[in-house]
């Protein structure tokens, strides 16, 4: 399970189970014929970042009211399901005892609604309440830990990790009930939330053309200036450079990137990544070194993405060729080789991924 910036200190930010998605977009300001231009806006958010670039004409809203509605978003998902904040409404969720049931934000329930529904088509392996067994391994909030949990203290875990603890009350719909101590985080998804919430309100703006990137998680809309598309390059996670190996037009489409090749820690020589698999409540270890996924929204990619991270580069593969999902995967092909080189890397990419994107095999 990826682990976003909300449980990371500012300093990891973009490289705590995400690999950033370069945008291959213009930085500065064009300005084409008809008056059009590219402006853009952004600042922090979630330990990380956020910008959105968008296509500005004489009819268009000034940029500081954009930016102040859409920071306005970002400090409510804020309130609402930070971690970091005692204040927040997880928080308070968190710290309640079992058998409680509070009502929370429309947000906090959109987001378990979602991750229930993945880890039910995912026989569990996408889960929002790992917080405890991210914390044992040195991933949470509180950060690194001396050594790696004894399987006895995964075991003493399972109590309280599950989302079987977890139910929305069948009263009201805006409650939400724990049978047990359990913790939920919404993590992994709530960056991909973040961006479909921008995207929404950008469209209620009038704003048809624009680029939301918020941790790396990204949407596209529409076209630039000059006709063309914004482009994204998909990166191999090569150690000392940033190598494109695949670059996508993106119209309409979401799009996230998990990894799990920055943020782990060695004991005795052994790697330990933060992606953990909610059935052994300990990290993966397999070959996959990132999967990118695009799809209509960008919570449903950023959920994907990591699901398909837990799954690995065979039984991940697999899932998304049958949920018929537009996935690239970039696999560590040979352990003899550094990290820095790219050979380090093979990549395989679904039907759905060509068929979605002919054009873009082998671009540069």
């Amino acid at each position: 399970m990826t682990v976003s910036s909300w449980t990371t200190s500012a300093a990891d930010a973009g490289n705590a189970g995400r690999l950033r998605l370069a945008c291959i977009a213009l930085a500065a300001l064009l300005t084409a014929c008809d008056g059009e231009t590219v402006q853009s806006f952004g600042g922090p958010t979630m330990g990380s970042a956020y910008r959105v670039q968008y296509v500005a004409d004489g009819k268009s809203p000034p940029p500081e009211r954009l930016q102040a509605g859409v920071r306005g978003i970002l400090d409510e998902l804020d309130r609402a399901v930070s971690t970091y904040r005692a204040d927040s409404d997880v928080a308070r969720f968190n710290a309640a005892p079992a058998g409680t049931c509070l009502s929370m934000p429309a947000s906090a329930v959109d987001l378990f609604k979602y991750a229930r529904t993945l880890n039910r088509d995912s026989d569990g392996a996408f889960d929002v309440t790992l917080l405890p067994a991210l914390s044992a391994w040195g991933f949470g909030p509180r950060g690194q830990v001396a050594e790696r949990p004894s399987p006895d203290a995964l075991d003493s875990l399972r109590g309280i990790v599950g989302m079987a603890h977890v139910r929305l009350s069948p009263d009201d719909p805006q409650t939400l009930c724990k049978d047990a101590a359990t913790n939920i985080e919404f993590n992994s998804i709530a960056a991909g939330y973040a961006v479909d919430r921008i995207v929404a309100y950008l469209r209620a703006q009038g704003v048809s053309s624009f680029l939301v990137d918020v941790t790396g998680e990204l949407h596209a809309d529409g076209r630039k200036p000059d006709g063309s598309a914004w482009r994204i390059a998909l990166e191999a996670p090569i150690s000392n450079a940033r190598v494109a190996e695949r670059i996508v037009r993106l119209e309409g489409l979401g799009v996230s990137t998990s990894g799990n090749y920055r943020n782990y820690f060695e004991e005795n020589g052994v790697r330990y990544s933060h992606t953990l698999d909610p059935r052994t409540l300990a990290p993966v270890t397999h070959k996959l070194a990132s999967v990118s996924v695009i799809a209509k929204t960008a919570l449903e990619a950023d959920g994907l993405s990591t699901l398909l991270m837990v799954l690995g580069p065979e039984r991940g593969y697999d899932f998304a060729v049958e949920h018929k999902l537009a996935a690239f995967f970039v696999i560590k092909a040979d352990p003899g080789v550094d990290e820095g080189d790219a050979r380090a890397f093979a990549v395989r990419s679904t039907p759905e991924f060509e068929k979605q994107f002919p054009s873009v095999k082998g671009s540069t």
